[in-house]
């Protein structure tokens, strides 16, 4: 193994890190294989661009509307407990859906709510999860092990919806529904056989008033925290919304089925793969690197855009995966080795926040503008909003030394 692929790995040596990196790995490729059934149902019942976003927006709005206090109860409960009950309460809804498409009783509205139902009790899950990476590693490879979730997520991206296709062809979208739901048990016995003694918790915060206002004036007074996260809250918006992007261009675009959708999906998890490993291999993210990140996601996304053909889509797709995942992993270790331990579980809610949560007000955009236009135009969008962002940022960045300089005569750009 080379010493280059040896960095990208590290954490794996860490037997917590190892059975937490295994629970999520089967519980999130259960996910999207839930994803990409929900949407293709939705799809298949309305046949509508905008119902697609808003099933998508369902899944996310939660994190818009309670995430912050997930993250105050990421602070206040060991987050080890806190993931143990979430875990549980995930796999209500897809039961649900099971029974209702079993039944045949299922109709477009209850896959909305059940996916909605599903978002809020992740948006309680999820500042808990990014925030639980830190006590388990420990700060120095914060950056390998975000870089590594990534490779997760992303392969569960192949994973997921490489067999989601296969199941709906031959068995229909149900059994995709009680798959995910029993892919929450492998993340159960993963927390429960971690080693507590080996963790290195967080001091619990304290129940007071006003915690949520104190997290919001922390991430303002905070630079390193401010920069990252307002970058983050127009790309996050705009640029990440392939879920729903992507069936419809393989349907209307490319006149595709599901199994068309789960090549778009995959070819972008390939490219999120190769850049996730390639981020494990750094010690550490600066600013500079997130605006060049910004500027590569930006313009390879508007290059994916302008592809006349499906080929060369799938090629495009897969170097918009290198340079997305390089910002959004870039994003997350900058934000989680800047918060204070205390604060950690409010500032990853707000990062959820702004990537995930987010998506209620782009995903229903991007969807009604593909459905309008082209869904080439809801990639375009995206591709835009990022590269303008990666261009504000850099002049951010280059215009603070100056400032600085004029207020205090002696200060150096890395400190700016």
């Amino acid at each position: 193994m080379s010493a280059a692929l040896r960095r990208s790995v590290a954490s794996l040596s860490i037997p917590n890190y190892r059975r937490f990196f295994v629970g999520q790995a089967v519980s999130v490729s259960g996910n999207w294989m839930q994803n990409v059934a929900a949407i293709w149902l939705v799809l298949h019942l309305t046949g509508s661009g905008t119902a697609v976003g808003l099933t998508a927006a369902a899944q996310f709005l939660p994190l818009l509307l309670v995430g912050a206090w997930g993250g105050l109860l990421a602070d206040r409960i060991p987050k080890r407990r806190l993931l143990s009950i979430t875990q549980v309460l995930l796999a209500l809804p897809p039961l649900a859906l099971f029974a209702l498409v079993t039944t045949g009783a299922i109709e477009a509205w209850m896959v909305i709510a059940l996916v909605f139902l599903g978002g809020v009790v992740t948006a309680l899950d999820n500042p808990a999860r990014q925030a639980f990476v830190a006590e388990i590693v420990g700060p120095d490879r914060v950056v390998n092990a975000v870089a590594l979730n990534g490779v997760l997520v992303h392969g569960s991206r192949i994973a997921g919806p490489g067999m989601a296709a296969a199941i709906i062809a031959i068995g229909g979208v149900g059994p995709c529904f009680a798959l995910n739901a029993l892919s929450y048990v492998a993340m159960l016995v993963a927390l429960r056989r971690m080693d507590r003694r080996a963790l290195a918790p967080a001091p619990p915060a304290r129940r007071e008033r006003g915690q949520l206002r104190d997290a919001l004036r922390y991430v303002a007074a905070t630079p390193g925290l401010r920069l990252p996260l307002a970058m983050m809250a127009v790309i996050g918006t705009l640029s990440f919304n392939f879920p729903t992007i992507l069936p419809l261009l393989a349907r209307y675009t490319f006149d595709g089925n599901a199994s068309a959708y789960a090549a778009l999906t995959s070819a972008l998890a390939v490219g999120s793969i190769g850049g996730a490993l390639a981020m494990g291999s750094r010690g550490r993210v600066d600013p500079r690197f997130l605006v060049g990140a910004a500027l590569a996601f930006g313009g390879l996304t508007l290059a994916a855009a302008a592809t006349p053909t499906f080929a060369l889509m799938l090629v495009a797709l897969a170097a918009t995966g290198i340079a997305s995942v390089s910002f959004s992993a870039g994003t997350n270790s900058a934000v989680q080795l800047t918060a204070a331990p205390e604060m950690r579980g409010r500032v990853m809610a707000l990062y959820s926040i702004v990537f995930i949560g987010s998506t209620p007000i782009g995903a229903p955009i991007v969807g009604w503008l593909a459905q309008t236009l082209d869904p080439r135009a809801g990639l375009a969008l995206g591709g835009l909003a990022a590269l303008l962002t990666g261009l504000a940022a850099w002049g951010v960045l280059t215009s603070a030394p100056r400032a600085e300089t004029r207020t205090s005569g002696a200060t150096t750009p890395g400190r700016a």
